[in-house]
């Protein structure tokens, strides 16, 4: 069975947008995961499937998980609206140019873990930053990257938004 993962970063500061990324069949452990999360919501956390509009999901069928509790209004809208906007489009856009293959549209589901920081402050910068960052967790995935070579390139740069290592 085929799983594909991928990772996906955009932005700055608190309307930066982390994205991880697993696509899979329905019938493989990408789909165990998908209807365990579904089925077994925690504190904080309600997984959802993620849709271009009211009755219209995604295709393929995928379920948002926030990774951040929702805290406040304009983080709800942040995450339930603007960043699920963001992963519809990207997610469809994928199906539709080609970068997921057919078989995908009805065979397969996706997951995505969004981060979604509590304090952002721009609603429409967290949109774009979603957008960009799936786009690019998709397309890492179905590309199944990194590779090697951009791993060792990688290394000596160790780093992240929160973190980077003194010398």
């Amino acid at each position: 069975m085929e799983m594909y993962i991928g990772e996906g970063f955009a932005g700055n500061g608190v309307n930066a947008s982390h994205i991880n990324i697993m696509i899979g069949p329905r019938n493989g452990v990408v789909g165990q995961a998908f209807s365990a999360s579904l089925a077994s919501p925690s504190q904080g956390h309600c997984p959802f499937m993620v849709v271009i509009k009211p009755n219209v999901p995604a295709k393929p069928m995928t379920l948002y998980v926030n990774k951040a509790e929702i805290s406040g209004e304009l983080h709800g809208n942040a995450t339930w609206g603007a960043s699920q906007a963001a992963i519809a489009k990207a997610v469809t856009e994928a199906l539709l140019s080609g970068v997921l293959p057919a078989q995908a549209e009805d065979e397969w589901c996706i997951i995505t873990a969004n981060w979604v920081n509590p304090s952002c402050n721009d609603i429409d910068e967290v949109y774009h930053n979603n957008y960009r960052a799936c786009t690019q967790a998709i397309c890492a995935a179905m590309e199944k990257l990194p590779t090697r070579h951009q791993l060792t390139q990688a290394l000596p740069q160790l780093g992240n938004p929160f973190y980077t290592p003194k010398a």
